[in-house]
């Protein structure tokens, strides 16, 4: 046996009697390392002649393959044991009950939405969704707001570019983009998030509102008082409501209203809460959808979702959907 095949079977038998990584890379140096034994004999290449070089290198390549070989087959029989050791120690009684995880809820204002759109989809209204940044165009000029309506100003819009690109104030937009796209009779719903620069008991900068259009040749405000009544019956369960009309002004309706509803329970119970602003849809905004006012008639509501919730659930400030307060949230489901 030449001294290259017992280098071989030296490294293969202390490989073996290694008893971990540390010992293992110790054995490694020994033959492998800078000054390895293994690497001692590649150093007196130079002196051989050009093909007692050549039968040397490929006989030393041949004795390092097979000291890797068996050092990498240690090394994975080390991670082995190491392995079933762990397993061993850690193992699972299956019998113990497994941790639990949260479930998670809906949220009520969602849990309103998702109430609102089943009850007007029950009486054939379509729901509708639409960008929230608008056009100035869309969100105020098309629905008859004047130039120096009060919403225009920087102190109740969010404004992204100039005046011309905003996060829309209402879900209002969607009646001309809706109506644009759809022949009459015209018969939906528009729920999703709005911007104002607003915040208190009652209002937050960011908030839910659902927008309702019934555009026909012969929809009147009679026709808004039922549906909006039989709406908030449904979507509180009683017959018992306290519920007024009261005269008021929007650009984009004509004639308006104001649709308030009395707390019934909690600490405001008997206060009343505006709840929607509605009407008449105008005969300006009925053209700019497209249409020939003299022809189609019909009415509009936008209904804040979040005090469609304070009533339902007798909250008396809406900031608290938006704390994260789980011990809040909790109680709604």
């Amino acid at each position: 046996m030449n001294s290259l095949e017992q280098l071989v079977t030296q490294a293969q038998a202390d490989f073996a009697a290694a008893v971990d990584a540390a010992a293992l890379a110790n054995v490694k140096a020994k033959y492998l390392g800078t000054i390895g034994q293994l690497t001692e004999k590649m150093k007196g290449f130079g002196k051989l002649a050009a093909d007692e070089r050549k039968a040397q290198g490929a006989a030393i390549n041949q004795a390092k393959e097979q000291i890797e070989v068996a050092l990498n087959a240690r090394r994975d029989a080390l991670a082995i044991s190491q392995m079933q050791e762990r397993l061993d120690a850690e193992a699972i009684d299956v019998t113990l009950p497994g941790r639990g995880r949260s479930v998670g809820g809906i949220h009520p204002v969602m849990r309103s939405w998702q109430r609102i759109e089943e009850i007007f989809h029950s009486i054939g209204f379509d729901v509708a969704d639409g960008p929230e940044i608008e056009t100035d165009w869309t969100n105020f000029t098309a629905l008859n707001s004047p130039e120096n309506h009060p919403a225009r100003s920087m102190q109740d819009t969010f404004y992204i570019d100039g005046k011309q690109l905003l996060l829309r104030t209402h879900t209002s937009p969607m009646q001309v983009r809706y109506a644009r796209m759809n022949k009459p009779p015209i018969k939906v719903i528009a729920p999703g998030r709005t911007y104002r620069v607003d915040s208190d008991a009652t209002h937050s900068p960011m908030f839910h509102q659902v927008e309702g259009l019934w555009i026909a040749d012969d929809i009147s405000f009679a026709d808004l008082k039922g549906v909006y009544l039989n709406f908030v019956k449904v979507f509180f369960e009683t017959d018992d409501l306290q519920v007024r009309f009261r005269p008021s002004y929007f650009p984009f309706t004509e004639p308006s209203a104001e649709i308030d509803i009395a707390f019934g329970s909690g600490p405001l119970k008997g206060r009343w809460l505006e709840v929607s602003g509605a009407g008449q849809v105008h005969p300006n905004v009925v053209r700019n959808m497209g249409l020939d006012p003299e022809q189609f008639i019909g009415f509009a509501f936008g209904s804040g979702i979040e005090r469609l919730t304070m009533l339902r659930y007798g909250i008396n400030d809406l900031r608290l959907f938006y704390e994260g307060d789980l011990r809040f949230l909790k109680q709604f489901n």
